[in-house]
């Protein structure tokens, strides 16, 4: 490998979310990035995916460090389920790290772990890897961009990134500190395709605050609004509209505390005196003189928006005449239950506005013609598109060639898919690695698989019945049942005459099985019920005979 290095793509290809690859050369090896994915709606009862990490546990002595480039948990999400096995520091943003530490406290992971912060365009050694970080414009603060400086040229990494053409508060994208990356040639360069479909630019958050400062102007009750609970500058918006309406602000819901918190600490969010106050405190303010910023942009059901709107809130309520801000996109996925929990604040009397009806939310990723923008800036020999579902990448490839990468030389690769960049100029692909997201249940990881999920997915569809049989061992006669317990297959009481039907059936077979064979006698159960069930109601559900012998 001496002279060449080899580039592992473990998530992020493919997808939107669990972005993880690892970069490695004859004498180091470092990971950019470690995130997460939530689960399909199909997928009943995981929490969270994450990569597979079994090349990284296979090399985890080579690994010098790893690199986050921001802290949405599609970047840092699956860091608890790494360091426990891999000792290795952290580089990143104070902010992106402040994310990070809460993370790992909660798993009791932080008196373990070295955390390194990096500073705008600092540039970090780890062995024959080097790398330069560049501010990136994103819907987080203190994002990075990577200029990596390698045995077989430089790379560019954009992170998830955004041109903002008239910035607030100087988050802007370093294009001067790319360009000078870019000098003396760029190798091969990795980019965000998140809105490769999307023609032109993003919308600026000037443009947001401007259209949020028309709204606050026209509000008459309280103004409530949901967000991403990482978007620390949407947050200094919304409170900069607040003390300029004499409003107070109310927060709502555990996330969005402890990133208000992590932010304030490092000086990332300015907050007048006053202005935030506890929500028992604004309960006998006017309306008209409250903000509040909640948790639930997502639709998520225990998030503090979704309890509100079922009225299960312990300290908030929804009143007639409250404007409701959702000042974020519909992730796919999400969108049946975040127009469920519209429907119910329509319903209590609330006026709702989200993305699709008003210019209340900027995409974090840029649209073409920033794309376009970023390739030209960089001009690389290679072109990899990253961090999106197929056809982000195909359409993102598409560009790269419209802007002067050779086809031969922009390549759509897939999770899994290593490639070698060799000291000659060329690139040769590897054998595949397995690229299967781990699934994470509880304390369980990776320890669901397709028979488990088959087996959810039957009890989820058809549902469960029980059968109890006690038998007396010496007499062979029956002592207790039968008994058949329903769970989710049929309303008991409603079908008790089926369930007595059922239980003459148990008896039937029962009085045909040989005493003693209590194996043939729950196999038999099994199928004759199953056979019952299809029969009369054309469902199929799993039926569970439980003999025990006394």
């Amino acid at each position: 490998m001496s002279g060449s290095l080899t580039v592992y793509p473990l998530g992020g290809l493919g997808e939107i979310g669990l972005n993880c690859m690892a970069l490695r050369t004859e004498n180091s090896m470092a990971l950019v990035d470690c995130g997460l994915m939530f689960p399909e709606d199909f997928l009943y009862g995981v929490d969270v995916a994450i990569p597979n990490f079994d090349f990284l546990l296979e090399h985890k002595h080579e690994i010098q460090g790893i690199v986050l480039t921001h802290g949405h948990e599609d970047h840092i999400g699956a860091l608890p389920w790494l360091l426990p096995y891999v000792n290795a520091p952290i580089y990143g943003s104070r902010f992106t790290l402040g994310l990070v530490e809460s993370k790992l406290r909660e798993h009791g992971l932080d008196k373990y772990v070295e955390l390194r912060p990096v500073e705008a365009r600092e540039r970090v050694e780890m062995g024959d890897l080097a790398f330069t970080f560049f501010p990136v414009c994103h819907s987080i603060i203190e994002g990075f961009g990577l200029g990596i400086e390698t045995p077989v040229g430089r790379i560019v990494h954009t992170g998830d990134f955004k041109i903002d053409r008239n910035p607030l508060d100087g988050h802007a994208t370093d294009l001067e500190g790319f360009a000078e990356f870019a000098t003396p040639g760029v190798t091969l360069m990795f980019s965000d395709s998140t809105n490769a479909e999307r023609e032109g630019y993003s919308l600026t958050e000037r443009e947001i605050k401007l259209r949020l400062r028309e709204l606050f102007d026209e509000a008459e009750g309280r103004v409530l609004v949901t967000l991403f609970s990482s978007h620390i500058q949407r947050m200094q918006e919304i409170i900069d509209l607040a003390h300029e309406f004499g409003r107070k602000v109310g927060v709502s819901g555990k996330s969005l505390v402890r990133n208000i918190e992590i932010a304030r600490e490092l000086g990332h969010l300015r907050i007048p005196e006053g202005v935030l106050q506890p929500l028992e405190e604004l309960a006998d303010r006017p309306d008209d003189e409250v903000v509040l910023l909640v948790t639930g942009s997502q639709g998520e059901p225990l998030a503090a928006l979704s309890r509100m709107s079922l009225g299960e809130h312990r300290q908030l309520s929804v009143h007639e005449g409250d404007l409701v801000i959702l000042s974020s996109r519909f992730i796919p996925g999400n969108v049946r239950a975040i127009t469920k929990v519209i429907n119910r604040l329509y319903k209590l009397g609330a006026e709702v506005l989200y993305e699709s009806i008003a210019a209340i939310h900027a995409s974090g990723h840029a649209h073409r013609q920033e794309l376009r923008i970023m390739l030209e800036t960089v001009a690389p020999k290679f072109f990899v598109p990253v961090h999106g579902e197929y056809r982000h990448l195909v359409k993102h490839r598409r560009l790269a060639v419209e802007c002067g990468v050779a086809k031969e030389r922009a390549l759509v690769i897939e999770d899994g898919q290593p490639f070698t960049l060799l000291p000659d100029g060329g690139l040769r692909l590897e054998d595949a690695l397995d690229a299967s997201v781990t699934l994470v249940d509880g304390k369980g990881v990776g320890d669901v698989g397709q028979t488990v999920l088959k087996e959810r997915a039957l009890l989820a569809g058809e549902g469960l019945v029980i059968v109890l049989l006690v038998i007396d061992e010496n007499t062979g006669e029956i002592t207790l049942g039968p008994d058949i317990i329903s769970k989710g297959f049929i309303f008991e009481q409603q079908y008790s005459h089926l369930l007595e039907d059922a239980k003459c059936i148990v008896l039937e077979v029962f009085e045909n099985i040989p005493p003693g064979n209590v194996k043939k006698l729950k196999e038999r159960l099994r199928s004759a019920l199953r056979r019952f069930f299809r029969k009369v109601l054309e469902r199929d559900p799993v039926v569970v005979p439980l003999v025990i012998c006394v």
